[in-house]
């Protein structure tokens, strides 16, 4: 009798369990996944598109530095989703990770605020920035501001890619997810472009305080209708991240360096998949599958995990490696897009931004017109050019065509760059007499727009493109990474552009505190030439490469462009 019940018992448990999982996830989370993910990259762009001017005008920094400082940040900012997505794999979850974060978010724009809000948080104002009478900001007022800046590193960290995996676990058909990333790109895109122009515009000409204000309450909107979705969510417990078995191939492939692999019939450790011996390719490699004594248990499991790994973790790991060099030929795309959007920045504050007589464009906003033409050039690729393509041809672009083409695109608009910045020259050498620190070159702002689009357009065949190839040509357990090497490149591309310009800081004069009296365009054809010689290596890279699992269909390839 008792067995009975308790039969019955289990059954009402099963049945109960399962009525709820079936009340979880689906579009009913929709609205709260979207209305967290618009606050926070809200109050994120908000925060950071005009920081480079907050440095400037707020805390005397002289410009270059402040780009300097800026590119560090970004860098940050883009590496930092990597290290949230590998917590929340591993460890505590997306929903646990993104709840924390945003709660890390708020208090980062509650410092930012007060930095506005409070003279004592901010050196004296200079009368004529970037001059050497500036007052320098103190250890204390730098803490407080850059602790705001770490807060909102971690904040980024935890939500960026959390959200996007988050929102896709709610679903089960594939059809669904993305459409989902479909929306999260598009409110992604559109909180950027609010940040930069509505939030710029009110920091620049109404007061720091209710800009930082209202990215703060887009912080505090954002949490709140996260938690009100919780009882909604599917959260899939953490499996652990993908990261680990590739360090642990690299581990097991040191441990047994001096393994000769020259046996006639070698014993390879397959664990439960059934796949075949190891490829040849980067063989060495396949000393971290190769059974040694002691590496494996009495009943066939692992004994020592970090000396041996199954063929498949080898195989997975070399999947990584075969796409390295394409990887880092993108490297320098970043490097040339950071250099590019800060320099922008810093030509928009010596340049005429008015717009009839009462509006002038915050120099802030001045990334607005690559933002834009990203998101107009993909749409224009994905419902117009691809599809006729495919009709004309029977096939789409590969990712790494697009690729090379968002290369040769990004060289054209870096020369583009040049050419408007000897146009600047020139009406300032026509109005030599004339300048002086914060003097305004008669000459419109709009000029910075075209290369700008430019760099938007090629973004728009590079950026998608890579995350195609690398989540196409990826095994299954690594599609998570696929997305974690874009932010990669990203991160280390504003990281080195920092190194960049103070490179040719110190070896030339091109780059003085002064921009009117720079020799930017020099910079500007440097990088041009650099990014065609990087083109060229990638021309390379991209012949000897051969897809593993790249799949030519008209729906598969455009709708996974269109996702990424």
């Amino acid at each position: 009798m008792a067995t009975k019940m308790e039969s019955e018992k289990s059954k009402f448990d099963e049945e109960k369990a399962e009525k709820k999982s079936h009340k979880q996830g689906g579009w009913i989370t929709f609205p709260f996944l979207s209305g967290s993910i618009l606050g926070v990259g809200l109050a994120m762009s908000g925060a950071m598109s005009n920081f480079l001017v907050y440095l400037i005008q707020e805390y005397n920094v002289r410009s270059i530095d402040a780009a300097q400082i800026v590119n560090i940040i970004s860098g940050s900012l883009s590496l930092a989703p990597v290290a949230g997505a590998i917590v929340a794999d591993a460890f505590f979850g997306c929903y646990s990770v993104i709840a924390a974060s945003s709660a890390i978010q708020l208090l980062s724009l509650v410092l930012f605020t007060m930095t506005a809000a409070l003279k004592s948080l901010r050196p004296k104002p200079c009368d004529v920035p970037g001059t050497d009478t500036c007052q320098a900001a103190s250890k204390g007022q730098l803490t407080v501001l850059y602790s705001a800046v770490a807060l909102l590193a971690i904040a980024t960290g935890g939500t960026r890619f959390n959200q996007a995996t988050m929102g896709a676990s709610q679903f089960d058909r594939v059809e669904d997810q993305a459409v989902y990333f479909n929306w999260f790109f598009i409110f992604m895109y559109i909180a950027a472009i609010v940040g930069a122009t509505a939030i710029v515009y009110i920091q620049d000409s109404i007061s720091w305080v209710l800009g930082f204000g209202l990215c703060l309450g887009a912080s505090a909107v954002s949490l709140v209708v996260l938690l009100l979705g919780t009882k909604y969510y599917h959260s899939p417990a953490p499996e652990g991240s993908p990261f680990t078995g590739l360090f642990r191939v690299v581990v097991a492939t040191v441990r047994k360096w001096k393994v000769k692999l020259s046996q006639a019939t070698p014993s390879y450790f397959h664990g439960n998949d059934d796949m075949a011996s190891p490829s040849q390719s980067f063989s060495l490699f396949n000393r971290a599958a190769l059974i040694s004594e002691g590496d494996t248990n009495q009943d066939g499991s692992i004994a020592k995990p970090w000396k041996l790994c199954t063929v498949r973790e080898v195989e997975d790991f070399k999947s990584v490696v075969r796409v390295l060099p394409v990887w880092a030929s993108a490297i320098y795309l970043s490097i040339s897009i950071g250099c590019q959007l800060n320099l922008s920045v810093l030509q928009a504050l010596t340049m005429d931004r008015s717009i009839g007589r009462s509006f002038s464009i915050p120099a802030g906003s001045m990334t607005v017109p690559s933002f834009l033409a990203f998101v107009i050039f993909l749409a224009f690729l994905d419902r117009i050019l691809f599809p006729i393509w495919y009709k004309l041809t029977h096939h789409t672009p590969t990712p790494l065509q697009r690729i090379g083409i968002g290369h040769l695109i990004n060289v054209v608009s870096m020369i583009v760059s040049a050419l408007v910045e000897r146009r600047r020259a020139a009406v300032i050498s026509r109005h030599q007499a004339e300048v002086h620190p914060g003097w305004i070159v008669p000459m419109s702002a709009l000029w910075l727009v075209l290369p700008l689009a430019l760099q938007g357009a090629a973004e728009a065949l590079h950026f998608p493109g890579q995350v195609a190839l690398y989540y196409q040509e990826f095994p299954k357990a690594l599609k998570n990474t696929s997305t974690g090497m874009e932010a990669v490149i990203i991160a280390f591309g504003f990281y080195l552009s920092t190194a960049f310009l103070s490179i040719v800081r110190h070896v030339t004069t091109w780059l003085p505190d002064d921009l009117n009296r720079s020799r930017l365009e020099n910079v500007y054809w440097l990088i041009a030439i650099l990014a065609l010689i990087n083109f060229g290596i990638y021309i390379i890279c991209a012949k000897f490469y051969k897809y593993q699992n790249y799949v030519d269909t008209e729906k598969v390839a455009v709708s996974e462009i269109s996702a990424s």
